[in-house]
């Protein structure tokens, strides 16, 4: 590593303005510490919403601002990581990981602190104290990111590394979301709105578990044919009587829905259409609120349940299935690194089918 001195990276530096090409000093990495050099990283929403400044709360509520969660300027984005390892601190062992190992990098990543429960259980992802990279430290979008620990890294096989980057964030995410309905069967319609990056992960997942009653929901028509084409065995666009033509179209009472948008008119939807005893997924941050009658909440006897992506656990399952090859591709499509920019603007406008990967 005698020739690294600097590391880039694509920074926010002012919050809605153009991100910029940034250097630091390269970080020798002590203790427990690995550098991975970034080939591949995925662009996400919540990338878009760290360069934006806030989250939307939904009602009276306003917006909390992106320094509220810990973020500091400047920041590179990007946790959807695949990269090389480059650098070891001297108590990382041999057989955890060695330099020249191509390895998913688990972005959520806790405090570890000794009475921390959550750590302890491999659920970083719920930590209180977290240090999430492209968050509060710097992510993918940076040409090298230090890991605190060799446990956060993945060994992905012969699985694309333009796909394996989505497995930290969008896999991980879509497989926590489906294990919360479960156990169901596999002919009980599971409805999913959003046909964006995870929508369509969701689908691939489905399958790749069994499951054979899949409705995908999305306002645009180029992403349903996406949706259609991933598995989804039917698809169904928005507006008026949307809630008669899903319910129709399952043909049997709804017990599962994920809802990948997440505002105040697709959550309302998610409820709607559950049967008694159903259950909803939270997931999209897009912001809202939720009304309910606390009496008719009892009476239908549903769960409502949030989804925060998912943990080293989820992510190890992940890789499982897609290097035995149970797990389908999603689309992805790659775009050079030096376009950072046109990446997440192209996110932003919603003109990405699948998922969108910065290559180095």
């Amino acid at each position: 590593m005698g020739a690294v001195s600097q590391v880039e990276a694509w920074s926010v530096l002012e919050h809605g303005k153009p991100l910029r090409k940034t250097t630091r000093p390269f970080h020798s990495p002590t203790g427990s510490e690995v550098v991975v050099k970034v080939t591949h990283c995925g662009v996400c929403h919540s990338d878009v919403h760290l360069w934006e400044g806030f989250f939307e709360l939904g009602g009276n509520r306003g917006r909390v601002a992106v320094e509220d969660a810990g973020v500091e300027l400047p920041r590179a984005v990007g946790h959807e990581i695949v990269g090389e390892v480059v650098a070891v601190g001297p108590d990382v062992e041999p057989a955890e990981v060695s330099i020249g190992d191509r390895r998913i990098v688990y972005p959520w990543i806790g405090c570890n602190k000794p009475g921390c429960v959550r750590c302890q259980n491999e659920e970083d992802n719920l930590c209180e104290s977290p240090a999430n990279l492209g968050m509060t430290a710097d992510g993918g979008f940076a040409s090298h990111v230090v890991v605190s620990h060799a446990r956060y890294l993945i060994d992905f096989g012969n699985v694309n590394p333009a796909l394996a980057c989505t497995y930290s964030c969008s896999g991980i995410t879509v497989l926590s979301a489906i294990q919360k309905l479960m156990p169901m069967r596999p002919e009980n319609p599971i409805v999913l709105i959003g046909a964006g990056g995870l929508g369509i992960q969701a689908i691939a997942m489905l399958k790749a578990l069994g499951h054979q009653a899949i409705i995908s929901v999305d306002v645009a028509k180029d992403k349903r044919a996406v949706a259609e084409l991933a598995g989804a065995q039917y698809v169904c666009g928005s507006g008026e009587g949307v809630k008669k033509e899903i319910i129709g179209m399952a043909a049997r009472p709804i017990l599962g829905t994920i809802d990948f948008v997440n505002n105040s008119s697709t959550a309302q939807l998610a409820y709607d259409i559950l049967t008694k005893g159903g259950h909803m997924v939270q997931v999209g941050i897009m912001g809202g609120e939720l009304s309910l009658s606390l009496v008719a909440f009892i009476f239908k006897a549903v769960t409502v349940s949030a989804n925060m992506t998912g943990n080293l656990k989820h992510l190890r399952e992940v890789v499982q299935m897609a290097r035995e090859g149970k797990l389908a591709a999603i689309p992805v499509t790659e775009i050079p690194w030096d376009e950072a920019n046109v990446a997440l603007m192209r996110l932003r406008d919603g003109k990405v089918k699948g998922r969108l990967i910065l290559k180095v």
